[in-house]
């Protein structure tokens, strides 16, 4: 989906679909962590709060209870925060039969509260679903909403929207932002906390990962290969498990507009030197498609099967994101992944 704008009506449940797959491609993309936004927050909880934004402030006079959120690990953050969202964006891509991604579901569930309403952001934010919600806040701070759907939304209630690009909002900032809105900065700054633990155990446990290189690639179609760059999401926990960024990997210019360099498949020989190659995939018909490919099977690290490919969708979105529900259900089924990987780099 285009970084800066919700594409027009469409019809269907497969084109709503495969917008969301498109966004994670383009979505999750972010600053370098610890990038600054604009927040005349208070750290102790007392309101009224002023967030400000790319598209505009949001005034919130009191702590909210009726919460909507938009975006990505947005709902993850406020459930976490030990609130949870009367709305939340539909898990059109990765989520569960019912359009929750399990995560998240689970931690609500546990809490004995009730599961939100959901709805579609693609391919048009759903107004009419967000007004009946009576939400007194809706948190869209790593979202595409446009300065049109920023209008709309906050005629309705507070609405906090990304502190620069859309897209763009790096994963403790956004964290940073949403405990900020909810009065509650000191336990968002735990959750920052919390997460960095857990990669940093992770890597401890596994000390081998600290001698490997790595990649994270997708091919949208074939003959093109986009790597991922430090500061999405995918890279940042992948570092954070020990894994060096391949520096050949790491040099390429990104392009315009992206979090990712994306470069012809002919180029695959910027992978020769990486130990362990990281893919996702929409299905198992589009992995043999790009898997086929002569230039794709002889990248070394697929030859040798140092290569960890994604088909699971909701595993590829868990670990797409870093937030405080999103990794650890991340990291019990891709960290055996990786050492199954990693066991092959010699070979």
């Amino acid at each position: 989906m285009p970084r800066n704008t919700l594409p027009r009506r469409m019809k269907g449940a497969g084109i709503i679909a495969a917008a969301a797959a498109s966004a994670l491609l383009l979505a999750g993309c972010s600053t370098a962590a610890g990038s600054d936004s604009a927040t005349d927050a208070s750290t102790d909880g007392s309101f009224p709060v002023t967030i400000t934004s790319a598209l505009g402030d949001a005034v919130i006079p009191a702590a909210p209870e009726r919460i909507v959120t938009i975006g990505w690990g947005t709902a993850d953050t406020v459930v976490a925060l030990g609130e949870t969202p009367v709305g939340v964006e539909a898990a059109t891509w990765g989520g569960d039969d019912d359009l929750y991604f399990p995560w998240v579901r689970d931690a609500i569930e546990k809490s004995g509260a009730e599961l939100p309403e959901t709805f579609n952001v693609y391919p048009e934010v759903d107004v009419e679903a967000i007004l009946a919600l009576k939400p007194d806040l809706i948190l869209a701070p790593q979202s595409g909403i446009t300065a049109e759907d920023f209008s709309t939304l906050t005629a309705i209630a507070p609405t906090v929207a990304y502190p620069e690009e859309p897209w763009q909002t790096g994963w403790d900032d956004q964290i940073e932002i949403i405990g900020s809105a909810l009065g509650k900065s000191d336990e968002a700054s735990e959750l920052i906390d919390g997460i960095q633990d857990q990669l940093a155990t992770a890597a401890a446990e596994n000390p081998e990962f600290a001698d490997l290189s790595f990649a994270y690639v997708y091919t949208a179609e074939p003959g093109q290969l986009a790597l991922y760059q430090a500061g999405d999401p995918r890279v940042d926990l992948i570092s954070g498990l020990g894994l060096t960024l391949d520096p050949t990997v790491a040099a390429v210019p990104l392009s315009a507009g992206t979090f990712a360099s994306t470069v012809g498949l002919e180029q695959a020989d910027l992978l020769n030197d990486v130990d362990v190659l990281f893919t996702w995939f929409n299905d198992a018909e589009n992995q043999a498609s790009i898997e086929a490919q002569p230039l794709f099977a002889q990248i070394p690290a697929f030859a040798r099967g140092s290569y960890v490919p994604n088909v699971d969708n909701q595993l590829a979105m868990a670990s797409s994101l870093l937030t405080p529900l999103s990794v650890p259900w991340a990291l019990d089924a891709y960290v055996p992944m990786i050492k199954d990987a990693a066991a092959n780099v010699s070979k």
